[in-house]
C-alpha cells in the first residue's frame, strides 16, 4: 500500500505549484457576468448579419425589421445567397410591392441588382435568424431598457447551442430562444434542447419566440407540455394574448401576432410579476 503524504508534504507540494495565470479581462457586460455567477463560462460571438450595424443603417433597419412583411422577403433574400428574384425572396407579397422592397434592400446598401430582374445581398449571412436575434436585443435595450447580449456559448457541460438573446435588467436574468422558421419546422429535439439550456442557465424568465403568424396552438405547445411532463413538471398553457401563452409562471410561448416585440413585452412583464411576493 503506498504511503500517504503527510501534512507537510502536501502543503510544501502546493506552496511550490505556480500560480495559476490570470484570465482574460471578464465581460463587463451584466448579462454575461450573470451567467458566470451562475458558474458558467459565458462566450458570446459575432452577430450574423447581412448589413454592417452602423448607428445610421441600425436604426434604419429597426424601422425596415419592425414589419412583418419586410422580415419574411429579407428570410428568403438570405436563403438565396447566389441571388432571387423579389417573387422566389417572398410568396406573400404582390409581386409589385415585392419588387419595391427589393428595390429598397438596394436603397439601404443591402442589396445590388443583377440581370434579368434579379438582385443578390452584398453581405452574407448564415440564415435569418442572426438579424431576428439583433432585432430583438435592440428592442428590449430600447424599449425596456435591458442590457443584452446575442449569440452567448454558456460554457455549460453537456449543452449544446447558443443563448440565441440574454438580458438583465432588475436583477433577473431573461433567456428568449427566437426562431425564423414556422412552426412546422420546429422539432421536438429543439424544445428539448431549449429546455435543457433552459435548466443549466437558469434564468428568471425564459420565453421561447416564433417570428410566426401561425397559431402556437397546434403544434408548438403540444411539444412542449411533451416535453415538459417527460421531464417531471406539470404545464398547463395559458393564453396571456392572442397567441402569447404562460407555460409555466416563468416560462412563455411568444408568436408574432399582431406585433412580435409588443407580444414579448408583454411575456416579460408577465415573467417579472410572476416573480413578485404575493399581494398582502
Amino acid at each position: 500500500m503506498a504511503r500517504r503524504p503527510t501534512a507537510r508534504e502536501l502543503e510544501a507540494a502546493a506552496a511550490a505549484r505556480p500560480a495559476r495565470p490570470a484570465g482574460a479581462e471578464p465581460a463587463r457586460s451584466e448579462p454575461l457576468l450573470m451567467l458566470r455567477r451562475r458558474g458558467l463560462d459565458p462566450r458570446p460571438s459575432a452577430p450574423d448579419l447581412p448589413f454592417h450595424a452602423e448607428p445610421g443603417l441600425a436604426e434604419l433597419m429597426r424601422g425596415r425589421l419592425a414589419h412583418y412583411a419586410f422580415r419574411l422577403f429579407l428570410r428568403g433574400a438570405i436563403q438565396r445567397p447566389a441571388g432571387f428574384t423579389p417573387a422566389q425572396a417572398t410568396r406573400y407579397l404582390p409581386a409589385a410591392k415585392a419588387r419595391a422592397m427589393a428595390e429598397d434592400c438596394v436603397a439601404l446598401g443591402l442589396a445590388e441588382r443583377l440581370p434579368r430582374g434579379r438582385y443578390r445581398l452584398v453581405r452574407r449571412a448564415r440564415s435569418f435568424g442572426g438579424t431576428l436575434e439583433w432585432w430583438l436585443a435592440r428592442e428590449l435595450e430600447l424599449r425596456l431598457g435591458l442590457e443584452v447580449e446575442t449569440g452567448v456559448r454558456s460554457g455549460a457541460a453537456g449543452v449544446g447551442g447558443d443563448l440565441d438573446v440574454v438580458a438583465a435588467g432588475e436583477g433577473k436574468l431573461l433567456y428568449l430562444e427566437a426562431k425564423s422558421s414556422p412552426p412546422k419546422h420546429v422539432t421536438p429535439a429543439e424544445i428539448a434542447a431549449f429546455l435543457g439550456r433552459v435548466r443549466a442557465v437558469s434564468p428568471d424568465v425564459a420565453l421561447f419566440v416564433v417570428d410566426t403568424a401561425l397559431r402556437l396552438s397546434d403544434k408548438i405547445l403540444p411539444m412542449f407540455a411533451d416535453a415538459l411532463e417527460r421531464a417531471g413538471t406539470e404545464a398547463a398553457p395559458r393564453r396571456i394574448f392572442r397567441e402569447t401563452w404562460a407555460l409555466t409562471p416563468h416560462l412563455y410561448a411568444v408568436n408574432a401576432r399582431e406585433d412580435l416585440v409588443d407580444n414579448v413585452c408583454r411575456a416579460i412583464a408577465e415573467g417579472l410579476r410572476a416573480l413578485a411576493p404575493g399581494a398582502p
